[in-house]
């Protein structure tokens, strides 16, 4: 496929359902966190956008140069999603729990920078295997590609963390619940549908 509108196109639907796990911990993260300042939302949605444009590069260069380490380490790929989203769902649905008679927002579990790095990868970790997809692109092309989706999940996770913190809002302390929850299930979700 060379420079057309089709590569164009299929680059954002990529980048659409590529984000789809993204949004939902975005939603989840809003949730919890509804006072959350506009330049955390920027930093969580870039952290997102950056590793959904990383993973496929990442693939592309796996497919191109050390196809059969990848192949072994595909298979691994749900398993390291699950776990890491939930360890992270859970320890915000036991933080929530564990300050439930305070209903101040300063009681709420706040996303730290590490955490906001594990959801990073769990998240897009399975985006490794768009690297098969875009393997007979050239590296501009794959380049481009990437940040196609990197700009499609920016803007689909700052969507998914304002209808977080707008229902958060809502749901008070049972916010961190649900959003805890929400990132299990993600990872349940993940970890199911890989062997479908």
């Amino acid at each position: 496929m060379g420079w057309s509108l089709i590569f164009f196109v299929n680059s954002a639907l990529l980048g659409v359902g590529l984000a789809m796990d993204a949004f939902s911990v975005s939603l989840a993260n809003g949730l919890n966190e509804p006072k959350m300042k506009t330049g955390k939302m920027f930093l969580i949605a870039g952290v997102f956008a950056f590793f959904q444009a990383l993973m496929p590069l990442t693939g592309w260069f796996c497919v191109n140069k050390l196809v059969q380490y990848f192949t072994v380490f595909e298979k691994f790929i749900p398993w390291i999603s699950l776990i890491l989203l939930s360890f992270i769902g859970g320890k915000m649905i036991f933080d929530c729990i564990k300050n439930k008679d305070c209903d101040c927002d300063e009681c709420r579990p706040r996303l730290t920078f590490a955490a906001l790095l594990v959801q990073g990868v769990a998240t897009s970790i399975d985006a490794l295997s768009v690297g098969f997809t875009i393997a007979t692109y050239n590296f501009a092309m794959a380049l481009v590609a990437a940040l196609i989706i990197a700009a499609v999940t920016l803007i689909i996770c700052l969507s998914g963390i304002y209808i977080g913190k707008h229902f958060g809002n809502r749901f008070s302390n049972k916010s961190g619940i649900i959003g805890g929850i929400i990132l299990i299930l993600i990872g349940l979700e993940i970890f199911i549908t890989s062997f479908i």
